[in-house]
């Protein structure tokens, strides 16, 4: 079953000089949330960004994904930390993904995590979204 997850931005004024606002309009899991060029392209300032919210949106899909790899491979986690980084250029997009996982898995051998790692990096649905980054790095440890 398919289902849908909406998101709502209200944005005022120029690009760099506007800010925005964004609602999570199903879940009101979070925000609102202010968004600004600024926050892009230079300093946050206690504003967010596209690139910071598909970075959250990334690293949480990619746990998903490994959990359910390592899960399927008789080695449940423990406990997944995974961060992600998301780099964007103005002018060009977003030019790199760095995706870190540090993963506590009873009873795996670090050759098999590695493997069950790189499969949801290349497997999540988010980083399918993201095919076209041109530089994905993934960094993949055992606790």
């Amino acid at each position: 079953m398919a289902t849908d997850r909406s998101a709502q931005v209200t944005w005022q004024g120029d690009l760099t000089s506007g800010v925005g606002t964004v609602h999570v309009v199903g879940s009101g899991a979070f925000g609102p949330l202010d968004v600004s060029w600024p926050s892009r392209a230079e300093e946050p300032a206690g504003r967010t960004s596209p690139e910071e919210l598909i970075a959250a949106a990334w690293a949480s899909c990619y746990s998903m994904a490994l959990s359910a790899g390592l899960s399927r491979g008789g080695t449940p986690p423990d406990r997944l930390d995974t961060s992600v980084t998301v780099t964007f250029q103005p002018g060009e997009g977003i030019i790199r993904g760095a995706i870190s996982v540090r993963g506590e898995v009873p009873g795996i051998d670090p050759s098999v995590f590695a493997e069950a790692a790189a499969a949801a990096k290349d497997g999540c649905p988010v980083s399918k979204a993201l095919a076209g980054v041109p530089e994905v790095t993934l960094d993949a440890t055992l606790a």
